[in-house]
């Protein structure tokens, strides 16, 4: 796994979870295994257990291996498992840029940045989209092409609520059924998870930036993708909704010519690095 930071940092790294999952997508046996578990009673089954409160055992051995500094969050101990990944950040720790013409990241995680092709379509590493596949609609997908795809993806450890990028009227919720793959890139290498997991978007007409698609992908033993809002006026940086248990992905679809991209999210996508971002922090400028 290649990472970067805005400082211009780059690194690479594997864990324990990605040669896992490497070695289970790499076979014939670990994909017919990955069958039963993406199912979404799998993951709902184990959404009720994470729910418990025998499952507030495993909060300790979680922040202790991914060091999670809890002094940073509201509550400091939790009923549930659940109720512990779902942990409310402290105000100050996540300003917004509140500047207009900054667009800002909804989301805490490791972004990519995805030119949309005159046809909607995209690639992510090796798999291409189309965004008629992505959202069941050739109508919206025509809205953006020949703009950006950007792809956030949140990992167990990474702060789990996300937030509106601007001022403007939210649409109503549309939810689109599927399964339930890990969103580590290795299953991209091997299946198009972003057209087969559970997924739902609304779209937002904004204040500064034209149209924007915001869409949350659920992943592997994600129990809930929790959305607070139905059709209405939104403020910059109001919580917007958040994930409950497992690794999971925001996607934002921009329009041609509303947001310059800050470069180096480009850069580093092109050379195959996501960028480590925090939510509220600026991402691209209107033009």
């Amino acid at each position: 796994m290649k990472y970067a930071d805005r400082s211009g940092n780059r690194w690479e790294k594997e864990d324990g979870q990605d040669r896992l999952l490497k070695s289970l997508y790499g076979c014939a046996a670990g994909r017919a295994l990955m069958r039963v578990l993406t199912l979404p009673a799998v993951s709902k089954c184990s959404g009720r257990l994470l729910s418990t409160r025998l499952s507030r055992l495993a909060v300790e051995p979680t922040v202790r291996k991914s060091g999670i500094d809890l002094s940073q969050y509201e509550k400091q101990s939790f009923r549930s498992y659940n109720e512990f990944f779902t942990r409310q950040i402290r105000g100050e720790l996540r300003p917004v840029d509140m500047d207009p013409e900054i667009l800002v990241s909804p989301c805490d995680g490791h972004l990519s940045v995805w030119p949309i092709s005159k046809g909607r379509r995209f690639a992510i590493k090796h798999t291409r989209y189309s965004l008629e596949s992505l959202l069941k609609s050739r109508k919206l997908a025509e809205r953006f092409a020949e703009g950006y795809a950007l792809v956030f993806r949140l990992t167990v450890d990474n702060y789990h609520r996300y937030c509106y990028v601007d001022d403007g009227a939210k649409t109503s919720n549309v939810r689109i059924p599927g399964i339930l793959h890990t969103v580590n890139p290795i299953a991209n290498d091997m299946y198009p998870i972003y057209k087969e997991n559970t997924r739902e978007y609304s779209l937002l007409h904004s204040r500064h930036f034209g149209d924007i698609l915001m869409m949350e992908v659920g992943a592997l033993m994600v129990g809930k993708i929790v959305n607070y809002h139905g059709a209405g006026q939104v403020k910059k940086g109001q919580e917007k909704g958040r994930f409950e248990f497992g690794g999971s992905t925001i996607v934002l679809l921009v329009q041609q010519g509303k947001v310059d991209m800050d470069r180096d999210l480009i850069i580093n996508t092109k050379y195959g690095y996501e960028t480590e971002v925090k939510m509220g922090e600026r991402i691209g400028k209107a033009p």
